[in-house]
């Protein structure tokens, strides 16, 4: 699968890229991440991407010609009446849809993703309306730009697919997998520490005594961490 992110800070991920699951699913070519710089889709010697929003009001407004032409240059069938349902163009923006575990296994299913990175007081509508096919939101809060959020996007839908993570279960035996539910508390080495005692039934050796605790013991984490997941 293929990423792109286009921002006009492409510095920003030279870090979150270069460690761990990422990194390594990388280098041996599961998916792939190309940052585009904005600006070199400007025309003007100051490479100016942002101006202010008419009507008045405060901060600047990413202009829609850079970005149109940066879409259309990176995916020249992009303007085609037809286009190709394994590719999609998203807007990272606090106006849309909630990002979660379900639209990260949804992204997962497409061989490319783009990923356009607001700043400033938003981006010129026409580029949600006439060119994305959807605005995306981390949450419910405002972000300074997209680019913490697109590397956020990157994380979750990459290590979904297949070989990213060394075991195959890892995605599906976690918080907001299949089940919905959060993942059950986990124990390690020593199974005493400071007199509290990792639970019992987890050092027996039953793998059906112990699927059976860990069931329960994921419902009850979520009643009472995050119960409206139960009546979802």
């Amino acid at each position: 699968m293929t990423f792109h992110v286009l921002t006009i800070f492409p510095e920003f991920f030279r870090g979150p890229f270069e460690h761990g699951v990422i990194e390594r699913a990388h280098r041996a070519g599961l998916i792939e991440i190309k940052i585009h710089d904005l600006r070199t889709w400007t025309a003007d010697r100051h490479r100016t991407v942002d101006d202010r929003p008419f009507g008045g009001g405060e901060g600047m407004v990413l202009k829609p010609g850079p970005i149109f032409e940066a879409v259309e240059s990176i995916w020249p069938d992009r303007a085609a009446t037809e286009r190709d349902p394994g590719k999609k163009v998203v807007l990272l923006s606090a106006q849309g849809r909630k990002f979660d575990q379900s639209v990260a296994r949804e992204f997962a299913g497409l061989s490319e993703l783009l990923l356009i990175c607001g700043r400033y007081e938003g981006v010129d509508e026409r580029v949600a309306e006439h060119l994305a096919d959807e605005e995306l939101s981390v949450g419910d809060f405002v972000l300074s730009g997209g680019e913490l959020a697109a590397a956020m996007v990157i994380d979750v839908v990459a290590r979904l697919k297949e070989g990213v993570l060394g075991n195959r279960d890892s995605a599906v035996y976690e918080s907001f997998g299949e089940d919905g539910l959060l993942d059950c508390p986990q124990y390690t080495r020593p199974a005493e520490f400071r007199g509290w005692k990792a639970p019992e039934v987890l050092l027996g050796g039953n793998h059906e005594e112990i699927r059976q605790w860990r069931l329960k013991a994921a419902r009850e984490k979520t009643a009472r961490q995050r119960p409206d997941l139960l009546r979802m």
